[in-house]
C-alpha cells in the first residue's frame, strides 16, 4: 500500500473520469490520479468504435449544453481520442493504466482504492466505470441443467452449501472468505499461490486456510462440468472429480453493479444512487458517466458530470 494520499482518485479513464480530473486540476488540485484497467484512456471508444466512426456531441440527438471548460465538438473516433490525449497532456494528470480496481473502502478520513497487489489512498474518489464490463466465463461448456448452480457473483448463493470458488484474484478470495461463514467452501486456482491478490486479501485467505474454513485446490485446472443428479460434478485435469452444490466463478471481468455494491454504493433500478452533485450515499465518493444514465453513451453528459463533481469537491473543501 502506498503511503501517499492523493487529493482525488478517479476509477475509469473515459470522458467523465478525464473531465473530473481536468476540472479539478483547473480548480487548483494537483494530487490527482486517474486509474484505468486497460492500456489507455477511453477503452470503449478504442475497442467498440470502428475507425472513422462519427462521434457527435449531441449523442442520439440529445442536445447537451456543456457546463465546464472542455470544449468538445462533433468529430470522429480519431479526433475524439486526439482531443482527450491533448487535454490530459496539457494538464499533467497522472494516468495509471493496466491497473484494475477491485473495490473502494471508506476509512476514517480517506478512501483506500484496492488494486491488484496494492492500494491507493485518496481524500475523494470518483467512479466512472462503464457498462461494458462482463464477467469472464470458462472455456468449457456449462451444461444447461446446471446454469442455476453456476454463478459469477454472490447474488444467488445460499447457506449450508458445498461451494467451489474458481479463481485466484481478489474477487475470488473475497467470495470464498465471505461464503465460508455459512457454507463449506473450497477455492480452485490454476496457480500455486495467490500472489495476484492485494495484501489484505492474501492475509485473509491465509488465515482461512490455516483455520480450515476454506480448502484450497492449487495448481490444477478444471476441464469440464457434469450434471451429477442435480449437483455440479467438477472434473479436474488430473482426472479427479468432486461434486458441489454450487460453483462461483471469479476469473476476471467485473460487472459495474457488482463493483459498486462491493464498494458500499447503493444501487436502485440498476443505477448507483447519487444526489444532484453525483455524490453517492457515501460522502466523498462520487459516481459519473454512463453508469448514471438511463441509456448511457453521451460524452457531453459525462463531461458535465465531471465539472459538477469538481465544483462540489471544491465547495466541500472550503
Amino acid at each position: 500500500m502506498s503511503e501517499k494520499v492523493y487529493q482525488l482518485a478517479i476509477i475509469g479513464a473515459g470522458p467523465a473520469g478525464i473531465a473530473a480530473a481536468v476540472e479539478c486540476y483547473l480548480l487548483g488540485m494537483r494530487e490527482i490520479v486517474l486509474i484505468e484497467k486497460d492500456e489507455n484512456h477511453n477503452a470503449t471508444i478504442r475497442k467498440f468504435y470502428k475507425d472513422k466512426k462519427r462521434v457527435d456531441k449531441d449523442w442520439k440527438g440529445q442536445t447537451v449544453e456543456l457546463d465546464g471548460n472542455l470544449l468538445f465538438l462533433d468529430g470522429t473516433k480519431e479526433s475524439t481520442l486526439d482531443f482527450f490525449d491533448e487535454i490530459l497532456e496539457k494538464h499533467s494528470v497522472e494516468l495509471k493504466t493496466h491497473t484494475e480496481v477491485q473495490k473502494i473502502v471508506k476509512r476514517d478520513n480517506h478512501f483506500e482504492v484496492m488494486i491488484t497487489g496494492s492500494s491507493i489512498l485518496a481524500k475523494h474518489a470518483v467512479v466512472t466505470i462503464g457498462r461494458m464490463g462482463k464477467p469472464n466465463k470458462p472455456d468449457y461448456k456449462i451444461p444447461g441443467t446446471l446454469k442455476k448452480l453456476i454463478n459469477f457473483t454472490l447474488d444467488s448463493c445460499s447457506e449450508n452449501e458445498k461451494v467451489l470458488v474458481v479463481g485466484g484474484g481478489d474477487s475470488a478470495i473475497e467470495y470464498a472468505v465471505d461464503l465460508a461463514d455459512k457454507n463449506t467452501v473450497s477455492i480452485c486456482y490454476r496457480r500455486e499461490n495467490f500472489r495476484r491478490a492485494n495484501p489484505t486479501n492474501q492475509k485473509d485467505i491465509a488465515d482461512a486456510l490455516e483455520n480450515g474454513s476454506v480448502r484450497a485446490l492449487l495448481g490444477v485446472n478444471i476441464v469440464a462440468l457434469e450434471d451429477d443428479g442435480g449437483k455440479v460434478s467438477v472434473v479436474l485435469d488430473e482426472g479427479e472429480t468432486e461434486t458441489y452444490d454450487r460453483v462461483v466463478y471469479a476469473i476476471g471481468g467485473t460487472t459495474p453493479s457488482a463493483f459498486l455494491t462491493s464498494s458500499g454504493i447503493d444501487i436502485e433500478d440498476g443505477k448507483p444512487v447519487h444526489d444532484d452533485n453525483y455524490q453517492s450515499n457515501i460522502k466523498g465518493l462520487y459516481v459519473a458517466g454512463d453508469i448514471t444514465q438511463e441509456s448511457g453513451g453521451s460524452i457531453a453528459l459525462g463531461l458535465n458530470h465531471g465539472y459538477a463533481i469538481a465544483n462540489h469537491i471544491l465547495k466541500e473543501k472550503l
